[in-house]
């Protein structure tokens, strides 16, 4: 009964503040009190007790009550942090102004003029806030980031207190040393404290708030410009921010150490509520959003390349001599104990391969939801610290991060509402292949056995990665087109490392070639024969670095020969590319004819997104030129950067490499159409409008087509092979196949070529796109409360499948 009257006396006060047209003093605390101190209202009663709508109609008609009742509500929240919260009053304050700045602050943040509210002081008010006498009119935002910093290192409220509890001897607030009350054992930290159900809700809402804090940026439209920091990250990250490195650690301890299976009794996540599941879902996305934001590194250094006006000078480079200002990423960036390194990678694979646990109980185990801002997590620690990514790669230990990807990829590929998590498996997998260990770790068997819907295959893990890609492409939905330059890449990228293909990869890849390869597909868009130049590219590689293994490969080439005989014998006159592209009006051929296999026993298909699925827009991708840039490995493994010889304004064809001979012909290769290949093939609508393929356009890259080895290999391997068949009779393949298992090339092919890698380089278009897709990601995931649900997004749209 006395919860509901507390409702009725919560929902009073609302309305009373809604009602008045004439301000309410903010020393009036009979009437402020009313929201927050008599009552006991969880964050959903908040939520369904301030609507949407009253909250604007306050903003508009009565904005000083709406100025004071934030005002109000920061101050309790900093006066708790001072005093420490000693009593349960004190902390159900705490709590309760801490559910109505979330319900409130999106609200602020949509309207413009709002925006810079809480970044203004107040006159006269300043000094209530104000915990030293230096910090003259401290703006509101930061007293609240201040204050929710130190709550979250409270003593009995967030963390455990190390003193016997009573009134006299309640530890300092002030005092505290919060680095001896990190959450979790872990990075720099030994000792695990007791787990404490109380504490982890109580921490959940506090970063829950700091979450809508930050949100600033979804209220704002997507720009490429990325110099425009976020204010709130920017404080709540540099050194003000006493708690920095204690709360990044415990953040990222807590992720880490998180185990959702716990001693695998079955189904024990049915019979006892998980706590900390919600911590570690916040603490996750507060690591993805402050580490997103630092625009220092690799974005301005593209940004750089764009426009070389940006460049720093000297002055303000020598300004920053001890890294990021942003002080996660700064900390994250310096992690280099072996033990902390293989804690993360060991925390971040046990929970992205726990929705792959089988058990023989259905439904048995705990599945986690939270893979997205997993993979977001792992892609920033590869991305800003080196040590960690040469440490994933020294091991076999990346492939406990591939094969969730991979699982993931496959899942994904037909569901339109998961775009983007096909977008951040591929640039994890992009990044990774620009490193040579990586294609090296690929060639270990493939013994374990997930569920998925592929053929049947005895192999290695490259032949998992190509089966898989080779489903993604043959059948996925069409919005995923924009990435099928990025799939190719990275199989060019691992290709000359791979000892041994399977037969099942090796028919794949020829399958590909075959598709992309019709005369239709070629002459239907003005960058589809770049997926031909990079197929291409993983024979020839292949051939020259590793044919001693890969006889699988040189038999479905050989069995394929006439793909290549077309390819070299491309018609280009006016005739032959009109009837070839009425052909692809009159049959109406989709992009693939995909051969299904028999699958994987357990697996389900792929399936689409339910209609009604909500899903956030993302933006466009830049081309893969945009975000690759070219390294020949020399003869004693390292990596030699490889200029390019064109400026930023002119259109590069990095995807048509192959031998060295044409490589720099290709980089000139003339298709003025990609500068706006990037945004055009987003869309499912063709970028064709307003082009046509002509004589000269298929002349100009079939000349460059990098065929010359294969052909050789045809040459010298194809009559021997048939001599055999004739002489032996033979139509048993095993046969071929053991005779090109002992055959050589040696001294018949061409001279090897260099290897080039094409490695990932962030850009300003990179950088914007994974602001968007973090924010959609949080936006869709946060439903309970739902924090944004119906405010002015403008960063992405919702929209429903």
């Amino acid at each position: 009964m006395g919860n509901a009257d507390s409702k009725l006396h919560f929902r009073k006060a609302v309305v009373q503040l809604t009602t008045k047209t004439q301000p309410v003093e903010a020393s009036d605390d009979v009437f402020w009190d009313q929201f927050w101190v008599d009552s006991s209202t969880t964050v959903q009663d908040v939520f369904a007790l301030v609507p949407a709508a009253e909250i604007r109609a306050v903003r508009e008609e009565s904005p000083s009550n709406l100025a004071t009742l934030c005002y109000k509500a920061v101050e309790r929240l900093v006066q708790g942090a001072d005093s420490g919260c000693p009593s349960e009053k004190e902390r159900q304050t705490v709590l309760n102004c801490t559910r109505l700045l979330t319900r409130i602050l999106p609200y602020i943040f949509e309207d413009a003029d709002w925006r810079g509210f809480f970044w203004s002081t107040i006159p006269g008010r300043a000094g209530h806030l104000d915990r030293d006498a230096d910090d003259e009119g401290r703006p509101l935002a930061e007293s609240l980031l201040l204050a929710i910093a130190d709550l979250l290192f409270c003593p009995d409220f967030t963390i455990q207190s190390h003193k016997k509890s009573s009134p006299d001897t309640a530890d300092d607030i002030r005092a505290i040393d919060s680095c001896e009350y990190i959450w979790e054992a872990g990075v720099g930290f030994a000792q695990a404290p007791p787990l404490n159900y109380v504490h982890d809700l109580n921490r959940t809402e506090l970063l829950k708030l700091l979450l809508t804090c930050f949100s600033e940026a979804m209220y704002l439209p997507p720009s490429a410009e990325n110099k425009v920091l976020n204010p709130w990250i920017s404080f709540f990250c540099s050194t003000d921010n006493r708690h920095a490195l204690p709360l990044f650690t415990s953040l990222l301890n807590v992720v880490c150490a998180y185990d959702p299976v716990g001693y695998g009794i079955p189904y024990n996540h049915l019979l006892f509520s998980d706590y900390r599941e919600q911590l570690v879902e916040q603490a996750v996305q507060i690591l993805i959003v402050t580490l997103e934001h630092e625009a220092g590194s690799a974005a301005s250094a593209a940004l750089q390349a764009l426009d070389p006006s940006t460049c720093p000078s000297a002055e303000e480079e020598e300004q920053e001599p001890g890294g990021p200002d942003n002080l996660f990423v700064n900390y994250l960036s310096r992690i280099h104990r072996e033990e902390d390194l293989s804690f993360v990678l060991k925390g971040l694979a046990r929970l992205l391969n726990n929705p792959l646990i089988q058990t023989y109980l259905p439904r048995s185990t705990k599945k986690i939801q939270f893979h997205q801002e997993l993979l977001i997590l792992f892609w920033k620690f590869c991305d800003f610290n080196k040590k960690f990514l040469f440490f994933v790669l020294k091991s076999s230990d990346v492939l406990d991060m591939l094969i969730p990807i991979l699982f993931y990829l496959n899942d994904a590929r037909a569901d339109q509402s998961r775009l983007g998590l096909m977008h951040i498996g591929v640039f994890i997998l992009l990044l990774l292949s620009g490193e040579r260990n990586f294609g090296v770790r690929l060639n270990k068997p493939y013994a374990l056995r997930v569920p998925m819907d592929i053929p049947v295959f005895t192999g290695t893990h490259a032949d998992l990665l190509i089966v898989i890609f080779h489903k993604i492409i043959s059948s996925g939905h069409q919005r995923l087109q924009p990435l099928f330059d990025c799939l190719l890449t990275i199989i060019v990228n691992i290709s000359p490392y791979l000892k041994s293909l399977s037969m099942v990869a090796a028919n794949k890849l020829l399958h590909l070639l075959e598709a992309f390869s019709t005369p239709w597909f070629l002459f239907s868009s003005p960058q589809n024969h770049h997926l031909v130049f990079f197929l291409l590219e993983v024979c020839n590689n292949i051939i020259q670095y590793q044919f001693d293994g890969n006889f699988n490969l040189v038999y479905a080439i050989i069995r394929k020969r006439n793909v290549f005989h077309q390819l070299a014998n491309l018609p280009s006159d006016t005739t032959s590319i009109q009837r070839a592209l009425q052909k692809k009006k009159r049959t109406g051929i989709s992009r693939t004819n995909s051969v299904e296999n028999e699958s994987m026993e357990g697996s389900r298909p792929a399936v689409p997104a339910e209609p009604g699925t909500l899903k956030a827009s993302l933006e466009a991708t830049p081309g893969i030129d945009k975000i690759t840039e070219k390294s020949q490995v020399s003869q004693d493994g390292t990596m030699i950067t490889v200029p390019h010889l064109d400026s930023p304004h002119t259109s590069k064809s990095s995807i048509a490499a192959g031998a060295s001979d044409s490589e720099s012909e290709r980089d000139h290769e003339v298709n003025r159409t990609q500068l706006e290949s990037a945004r055009s093939r987003l869309s499912s609508v063709s970028s064709t409008a307003a082009w046509s393929a002509n004589s000269d356009w298929v002349s100009s890259w079939k000349a460059k087509l990098p065929l010359q080895t294969i052909m050789r290999l045809l040459q010298v391997l194809v009559p021997q092979v048939e001599k055999i068949c004739i002489d032996k009779g033979l139509t048993d393949e095993s046969e071929i196949l053991k005779f090109l298992q002992h055959g050589t090339l040696v001294g018949l092919l061409p001279v090897p070529h260099p290897i080039l890698i094409r490695k990932y380089q962030a850009n300003a278009g990179t950088a914007m796109w994974f602001r968007t897709y973090i924010w959609g990601v949080i936006y869709l995931r946060n439903v309970d409360p739902p924090i944004w649900y119906d405010t002015d997004i403008r960063l992405f749209e919702i929209q429903r499948i």
